[in-house]
């Protein structure tokens, strides 16, 4: 996400004048996001929000924005310098910001790693490193095999991620999978592993397609969002698959995301209850 916040100079310099700045502002092409900072009228809310405040889009407001997994985010995530004076609430400009969570707003002032100029957000690297402090170290988890998955980033950019952050959080590089293809996906692994279990993800099975998680060769575990199973027809198509793998004599669960994010506990119950069933 490349969107250049602009000054009454360098508007002036492209050519407008200063009646036509008002102007462009009155009908809408312009936004007048802050003092001597111009961005273009299409520029999303958050962006607008964020250098209104008097800093750049980052950590989970840019990567939800990018389409990569974040949990639950209630807040605008700015990034300022240092040296940031004078920064102002997001709603109205007339309303300065005290350099703390206010309002909603979560300020990051780390240093960044890129030297991005006008831009209005930071960098992926930058996001991604203050994406993982901000977040419990699953859910940090979740987002980078996000942004792996979505081709965001790769294998050296994760690199530049955790040169940027304590030693101590090299401890999850280990536990990326870019092969996950939802944020409950990785979660889902993540509680498999926590119970010790040998399981395999993205599994072919002939007849019936990929499935997302595959334990001990069978039990299969289908991580459902609303977004790809809503609808009858969507849950028809299900209930055929799990027809297929039970012939196959596959045991199928299919838990919502929205259960694995906020009941992990039932999740886990059920699969403990399912494997010790197995075993005797």
């Amino acid at each position: 996400m490349v969107i250049l916040h602009m000054t009454r100079s360098e508007l002036l310099a492209d050519g407008l004048s200063g009646r036509g700045i008002t102007d462009a502002v009155r009908r809408g092409d312009l936004v007048r996001a802050r003092r001597d900072r111009y961005v273009p009228a299409d520029t999303p809310d958050d962006v607008i929000r964020a250098v209104r405040v008097g800093g750049r889009l980052t950590c989970l407001s840019l990567l939800a924005g990018l389409g990569v997994f974040v949990m639950n985010n209630s807040q605008l995530h700015v990034h300022v310098p240092r040296s940031a004076s004078r920064m102002r609430s997001p709603h109205d400009r007339r309303r300065r910001l005290e350099p703390k969570r206010r309002r909603g707003v979560r300020l990051h002032w780390l240093p960044l790693s890129e030297d991005v100029g006008p831009a209005t957000c930071v960098g992926i690297v930058d996001a991604l490193a203050h994406a993982v402090l901000c977040q419990t170290p699953r859910a940090a988890i979740a987002t980078l095999d996000s942004a792996l998955h979505r081709g965001l980033v790769g294998a050296r950019e994760i690199g530049e991620v955790f040169a940027l952050l304590p030693l101590r959080y090299g401890a999850i590089r280990g536990l990326l999978d870019e092969r996950a293809e939802s944020g409950s996906e990785t979660l889902m692994r993540l509680m498999l592993r926590g119970l010790g279990c040998r399981f395999d993800v993205q599994v072919r099975i002939d007849g019936v397609g990929r499935v997302d998680l595959v334990v001990d060769g069978w039990l299969v575990i289908e991580c459902d969002s609303r977004e790809f199973h809503a609808g009858w027809e969507a849950q028809e198509k299900d209930r055929r698959r799990d027809l297929a793998l039970a012939s196959r004599g596959y045991t199928v669960i299919r838990p919502t995301a929205a259960m694995i994010m906020g009941e992990p506990e039932v999740v886990l119950a059920a699969v403990r209850g399912l494997i010790a069933a197995r075993i005797s």
